[in-house]
């Protein structure tokens, strides 16, 4: 046997696959390094592989001997073919295409709508349940050194299909697909993967990785928003798409339109520096509205004002005046107050500036 798609590229490391075990292990970026890439898209799709993510930690060593094929993994792997026929049965992996069989069905039959979408009922996609399940266990079945075929498994998925008609609940009957599936494919599919896979550029790797995420989170966004509900302030449970809806179309983005209509007009006479000016003054970054606020003065308000009234509240709020067990919430009091001044003191030039600009007479020829 020569090397797998993992060495096609190079000797790999033990303790770059470490590195991306700790920074992205359950995404399955390890996996996708060692050219694992089922068992980085399971880890993927169920965020770590219902845990399984925490044995790579013991397990990382063996992939990385068998992604650089090391002579001495190689003769006991090649000794353990010998010996068995076909891969012996795996606790671990049988439990693992369990999970993901039932996971990816699950899924799938949730992202039907259960109402008629534009005047069509989806329902007839049900039909696809049994699809995603058997690729759940097929994806798990073709992890590292074993394979196996579609053909059977999902033979047995459509099979045992009809038994959703006596088992309403949906976590009796797809279980009893799934396990059925699993069987199948253990007993009668799988086989040792004694070539490896054609060499593939990392670039249509991760367009082939791409396309199925794409389509496992499509089926999580029509689950979403097609069945799924929230609870508003009264109590009622309104469907999620039924919100969008009237969040788009409703006075909200109504005024969020007309705003942005206003907001071009805007600049296309005055500029899109002025614009940026407006919203730096909006976002307030000197806090000079808190301090009006604080000192209890309008935003015309003059220096003179703005000191005397400083002054007046200084001596309200001196701290030497307060009680005894109220003389700490004076003194934050008095300190607020002191501040507040100085951030409107620093900006009184600013000030004065803009007041004099805004008050500025246009120049040119006066008409009587």
């Amino acid at each position: 046997m020569s090397a797998q798609g993992g060495n096609m590229q190079g000797k790999k490391s033990v303790f770059r696959a470490y590195f991306l075990w700790v920074v992205g292990g359950i995404y399955g970026l390890h996996h996708f390094y060692l050219g694992r890439d089922f068992q980085a898209f399971v880890w993927w799709s169920t965020l770590g592989g219902f845990g399984g993510w925490l044995a790579d930690v013991v397990n990382l060593p063996r992939y990385v001997r068998d992604a650089n094929e090391d002579p001495g993994h190689m003769q006991a792997l090649v000794k353990k073919m010998r010996q068995c026929k076909k891969p012996p049965f795996s606790v671990n992996r049988f439990t693992g295409m369990l999970a993901v069989g039932y996971t990816w069905a699950s899924l799938m039959q949730s992202a039907v709508p259960n109402d008629e979408v534009w005047g069509i009922n989806f329902k007839f996609l049900n039909l696809l349940v049994p699809l995603a399940g058997t690729l759940g266990v097929w994806a798990v079945g073709n992890i590292g050194r074993e394979q196996g075929s579609l053909r059977w498994p999902l033979l047995a998925a459509y099979a045992t299909y009809p038994i959703r008609y006596f088992y309403y609940d949906k976590t009796v009957w797809i279980t009893l697909m799934v396990l059925a599936t699993s069987l199948v494919f253990d007993s009668y599919a799988k086989e040792w993967r004694r070539t490896p896979p054609k060499r593939r550029h990392v670039v249509k790797r991760l367009a082939v990785l791409a396309v199925c995420a794409s389509l496992y989170l499509a089926l999580w966004g029509s689950s979403l928003y097609f069945n799924d509900t929230f609870t508003d302030a009264d109590g009622v449970r309104i469907p999620v798409f039924e919100a969008l809806q009237q969040l788009v179309y409703g006075e909200w983005w109504a005024d969020v339109q007309q705003f942005l209509v206003d907001l071009y007009q805007f600049a296309q006479h005055h500029g899109w520096y002025e614009v940026w000016k407006q919203v730096i003054e909006l976002c307030d970054p000197e806090d000079e509205q808190n301090a009006y606020k604080v000192l209890g003065v309008s935003p015309d308000a003059s220096q003179q004002e703005i000191t005397r009234r400083w002054r007046r509240l200084s001596r309200e709020n001196h701290p030497d005046k307060a009680k005894l067990e109220d003389r700490r919430a004076a003194q934050e009091k008095f300190m607020e107050i002191q501040q507040a001044y100085e951030v409107l003191s620093v900006g009184k030039h600013r000030r004065f500036s803009r007041n004099k600009k805004d008050n500025s007479v246009p120049e040119g020829p006066i008409h009587a």
